[in-house]
């Protein structure tokens, strides 16, 4: 059976931004080996002036400039299918591991990278954009963000890491922070490996991850720790 291939379309001012990281490491090696495809499509490219602009002064005054609702919407619409159609946006929802899932298990993405003070509600509106934000703080533009959540969704796909269960026992995966990792020497600079380690006692091992787990996850996140606590019930 021919596995479908994650089509992944990025709209942006700046498509020499990509790959970008992209290129390089499993998502680089991935995409060679035409696991995904990227395209970047030019929003400049559907403005109809002869200046080529794709941004005007706010409606109601203030500072910036704000995309066109007009020539963002010619840009989408030039590869709009049946993929969802996602906005990086620091209003957006919260981009969790179950929303990279989703997406990971779907056919691909439409992107669009805002730029200045963002875009025209009205298009954010008709073409139906999912917000999305990869955390509470500003970007430069929404690229970045883009490849940090394609590279969340690539690594997923179907054959990309080499070593699945890798992948399902990470951080958010359970609800819970990864626990502590630890390799040889067996001491470096008079610290030593926790001994269960070592003990060959898988049960034991399992059971002083998960409780590492749950300890770091309860003093660095508590929110999480609190959701974690709320699932378990």
């Amino acid at each position: 059976m021919t596995l479908k291939k994650f089509q992944a379309s990025v709209l942006t001012l700046y498509p020499e931004m990509f790959p970008g990281p992209l290129g390089v490491s499993l998502a680089g090696k991935a995409l060679n080996e035409a696991k995904w495809s990227l395209e970047t499509v030019q929003i400049r490219d559907f403005a109809e002036d002869k200046h080529r602009m794709v941004d005007d002064t706010p409606s109601g005054g203030g500072a910036g400039m704000v995309m066109k609702a007009d020539v963002v919407a010619r840009a989408i619409d030039s590869v709009a299918d049946h993929r969802p159609k996602l906005l990086m946006s620091p209003r957006g929802k919260p981009l969790t591991q179950k929303r990279v899932r989703e997406l990971a298990a779907g056919d691909g993405a439409i992107i669009m990278c805002g730029r200045f003070e963002g875009l025209d509600e009205r298009v954010i509106e008709s073409r139906e954009l999912e917000e999305i934000s990869i955390g509470d703080y500003i970007l430069s533009g929404g690229e970045t963000a883009a490849i940090v959540l394609l590279d969340a969704i690539v690594r997923l796909l179907p054959g990309v890491m080499g070593n699945q269960e890798s992948g399902e026992t990470e951080s958010f995966e359970t609800g819970l922070l990864e626990h502590p990792h630890y390799t040889r020497p067996q001491v470096w600079e008079g610290r030593s490996i926790p001994e269960i380690l070592t003990s060959g006692n898988h049960g034991a091992i399992d059971k002083w991850r998960r409780a590492q787990a749950e300890e770091i996850t309860k003093t660095r996140r508590p929110d999480l720790w609190e959701a974690f606590k709320g699932h378990k019930k």
